[in-house]
């Protein structure tokens, strides 16, 4: 018998009260997956909502669970196990896997769960609902009668899509959190921590979700995000990663009194991360310093390309010459070339192969080291309409949507060869 799904407010969620809540972050069905600090952030502060409101609460990772290995920085290495791929995939010549835990070991893992009143789980990328789905078939086998409600980023950019996996109810809004700290102790050790110092982002880039996600900027008190650092700490975590996409905006009134507390509180025993990139712009000399002596040691550059046409779709956010006096402020203050990581756009519809070739060139001149991120067409963006014009099976099936391989297999913009010398020449 099908399962009638429904959608669910916050709302609705915040008023339950009295109940044992089940979050999962559920395993991930791709081409690879890489632990770059990821967490389940926004299932880890509803959780900890849940609690405060007065229900019981508990965690399965099945990321996390299923370690294997450590990375540099706490990050971990993840089990995997080859899997068939799925239809749409059956021309593309590379394998295909699930990362995360077993079914064997999730049943393992259901069985000594206190039996919750429901579940709630997450969603990320919109082509891994595979997972998602996989993971809804065991539940509905193994707690036949527990509500699950599926909320997340694929549930909000793709919600009648969502609803044909099996989930009781999908979560389709917005909610800002409001606790102190996600319910990191959830987890029996943690690898890292993460933190955020606003939600959303003031630019609206044509390629990015997170005006979607986040319709209003947010930016919390330094309190907050201190407070939050403090109870981390206190679980034994020594990196972070920051998860904002403008950590630098009004870096003199916001950032830089935040960096001082930081090192005053703990000198050089913590560690930072910026994954989702910095804003080039904001990067003048004292920015350097302050970024060196706070501790961040992994520094990631948002430059996309120097391709007038493509910087616009970026909200026009570097240019040239400020990246150049970027890398070199991060190079005197003493960061390597190869802490200078610059994320460069690929795939982009109209995008011209010279383009990223030049601007990987430029990267290397300028002294940074590049890195190829290769684009995806998110629902709801105006890139992603302009690439389904091309190619309108992107409407209806987001395993198509997969940054991997959009690019050289899906798209047809550029042929896996092309991209393999891409990548040699951003390796140089």
């Amino acid at each position: 018998m099908r399962t009638i799904t429904t959608e669910m407010d916050f709302k609705e969620i915040l008023s339950m009260k009295g109940r044992r809540i089940l979050g999962i972050n559920p395993p991930v069905e791709d081409f690879a997956f890489f632990d770059l600090w990821s967490k389940p952030a926004g299932l880890l502060y509803l959780l900890e909502r849940m609690r405060i409101n007065g229900n019981e609460v508990c965690l399965l990772d099945c990321i996390h669970e299923a370690a294997v290995g450590k990375r540099s920085f706490g990050r971990e290495k993840i089990g995997c196990e080859e899997i068939e791929k799925p239809p749409v995939y059956s021309g593309i010549k590379r394998k295909y896997h699930r990362f995360g835990l077993s079914e064997e070991r999730v049943k393992e893992r259901l069985a000594e769960i206190p039996r919750p009143d429901a579940v709630f789980l997450t969603s990320a990328m919109t082509y891994w609902y595979g997972g998602l789905k996989w993971t809804i078939s065991i539940l509905k086998k193994e707690l036949p009668e527990v509500p699950v409600i599926l909320g997340g980023t694929y549930s909000k950019l793709c919600p009648e899509h969502a609803k044909e996996l099996g989930a009781d109810r999908i979560v389709t809004g917005h909610w800002i959190p409001d606790t102190p700290y996600p319910a990191m102790d959830l987890y029996d050790k943690l690898p890292y921590g993460v933190t955020m110092t606003s939600f959303g982002c003031p630019l609206s880039c044509s390629y990015c979700a997170s005006r979607l996600l986040w319709p209003e900027y947010l930016r919390r008190s330094a309190l907050s995000v201190l407070r939050e650092t403090d109870y981390q700490v206190s679980l034994g975590v020594k990196d972070f990663a920051f998860y904002d996409d403008a950590l630098l905006l009004d870096k003199e009134k916001y950032f830089y009194p935040l960096c001082r507390e930081l090192r005053s509180r703990y000198e050089d025993d913590l560690s930072f991360h910026t994954p989702n990139g910095l804003h080039v712009r904001e990067i003048d000399e004292e920015c350097a310093m302050t970024l060196k002596g706070a501790g961040f040691r992994t520094i990631r550059l948002s430059l996309e390309s120097i391709d007038p046409e493509i910087a616009g779709a970026g909200s026009g956010k570097v240019a040239r010459e400020e990246y150049i006096k970027a890398v070199g402020h991060l190079l005197d203050a003493g960061y390597s070339r190869n802490d200078c990581e610059t994320y460069i756009l690929l795939g982009l519809p109209g995008q011209d192969i010279v383009s990223v070739k030049d601007t990987i060139d430029f990267v290397h001149a300028a002294g940074g080291k590049p890195k190829l991120a290769e684009f995806s067409p998110i629902p709801g963006t105006p890139s992603f309409e302009k690439a389904a014009e091309k190619l309108p099976e992107l409407r209806n099936e987001p395993l198509l949507q997969n940054n991997s391989v959009y690019s050289s297999w899906i798209s047809g913009n550029i042929s896996p060869e092309e991209l393999q010398e891409l990548k040699d020449l951003a390796r140089k």
